[in-house]
């Protein structure tokens, strides 16, 4: 697999956004850096989150889908050591402006059928050792249900801090987003991957846009009934991160009965 990349809510809150409701709406050019992306509106993803060591590092993001609970990449090997980084954009050091809040790590639930050769299942919960501070700029992305039909060709929007082409020394201090087009698994493993796609995993892309590496385990959101929907989580795709290529990611619907497991026995 050396050719693939592992790119590196109270009653009140919901009542007054939702889920997937960003109380500072997106603009995304093309829905109306990532690899030709575009920085994001500040604060208009809020459930982004950024994974970092303890010297700062970021090494990947993540999605908030509840006060305690934010969902990644299994192959991002999230540890107890690890910090999650809520409410940022601007995550260059000298930006002392932004309500940040730094969170620890009390456990890690790592899919069970996670392999790491075929990159199925690439999935992993990650329980905060106390609840976020649900605010405009921190609040959870809607999670896709296992009957929820995302069609082939839908428009749907990735971000994250990933470096900004493949050979690049830095990642972005701003958050970066893009638009990409859903693809089928049939047209993405005949026209693209073959037999590396898997039931577990969704394509989006190959048209002009990528996810690249620092972008692992960030959401591919879908916008359905004005809301966002976490439809995908940043996995794989080509080793130049190549924008002819649709980026590979987890296929929530095909994980969402996992994660029901592990959010109501935790």
């Amino acid at each position: 697999m050396s050719f693939l990349w592992l790119l590196s809510c109270v009653a009140f809150f919901s009542a007054a956004y939702g889920c997937g409701v960003p109380a500072i709406p997106p603009v995304v050019t093309g829905y109306a850096r990532i690899v030709n992306g575009e920085e994001a509106r500040p604060h208009s993803w809020p459930w982004q989150v950024s994974l970092q060591d303890f010297t700062g590092f970021h090494f990947c993001g993540g999605s908030l889908i509840s006060e305690n609970w934010v969902v990644t990449a299994a192959h991002c090997s999230v540890r107890t050591s690890h910090r999650v980084i809520l409410g940022e954009h601007n995550k260059g050091s000298g930006n002392t402006q932004e309500d940040t809040q730094t969170m620890r790590v009390s456990k890690v639930f790592t899919h069970p059928q996670w392999n790491s050769n075929t990159i199925e299942n690439d999935i992993a919960l990650v329980k905060l050792t106390e609840p976020a501070s649900l605010t405009a700029q921190v609040s959870p992305v809607c999670l896709a249900e296992t009957s929820d039909v995302f069609a082939p060709g839908m428009t749907c929007v990735t971000s994250g801090w990933g470096v900004t082409r493949y050979n690049a020394m830095l990642t972005p201090n701003e958050l970066q987003q893009t638009a990409l087009p859903l693809l089928s698994n049939d047209d993405c493993r005949d026209k693209h991957w073959g037999s590396n796609i898997r039931d577990s995993m969704i394509c989006a892309g190959a048209a002009g846009a990528s996810s690249c590496m620092g972008d692992s385990g960030g959401p591919l959101v879908c916008e359905k009934d004005n809301v966002w929907t976490l439809v995908g989580i940043v996995s794989w795709g080509s080793s130049r991160c190549d924008t002819t290529m649709p980026g590979v990611y987890a296929r929530v619907t095909e994980l969402r009965d996992w994660v029901d497991q592990i959010l109501a026995s935790n």
